[in-house]
């Protein structure tokens, strides 16, 4: 079993100011589960420490990151052909790459559930291992 985190998720958990903070952090460390992130979620996660909390944040996630507190997974062959298909498929919800990237592994790892804030995207794309994903926190 694994709790995928999209780039949301784990920067509200990083950021004490988010609102959703407290549920994400919290969801984060009573996992009994791996904790999976998604390689393509990194930029992201980056891009939101960088603007609003500075790098001292960024580098402690990412020390976190390198001694094992989270696996990496990076797209496979068949996650990139998954993700076209997404892509393509919701290109009316304007779909990126991203958000691709996590749907392409949960269905990957046959999770039913997913660490997301974002439900405008994942509460409508359909995952090919289960009629819904169960969206956490929720």
């Amino acid at each position: 079993m694994a709790l995928v985190l999209d780039s949301g998720v784990t920067f509200a958990a990083l950021d004490a100011d988010d609102p959703d903070h407290e549920e994400c952090a919290k969801l984060l460390s009573e996992a009994e589960e791996s904790l999976v992130v998604p390689a393509l979620t990194l930029a992201e996660v980056d891009y939101w420490c960088q603007r609003r909390l500075g790098p001292r944040v960024w580098l402690e996630f990412l020390a976190d990151l390198t001694a094992g507190a989270y696996a990496l997974e990076h797209p496979r062959q068949g996650d990139l052909e998954r993700m076209l298909e997404l892509q393509r498929t919701y290109a009316d919800l304007e779909v990126g790459v991203v958000d691709a990237s996590v749907l392409a592994l949960v269905e990957r790892v046959e999770e039913p559930k997913l660490a997301t804030l974002d439900n405008r995207h994942f509460s409508v794309m359909r995952p090919r291992h289960a009629e819904a994903l169960r969206l956490l926190p929720g």
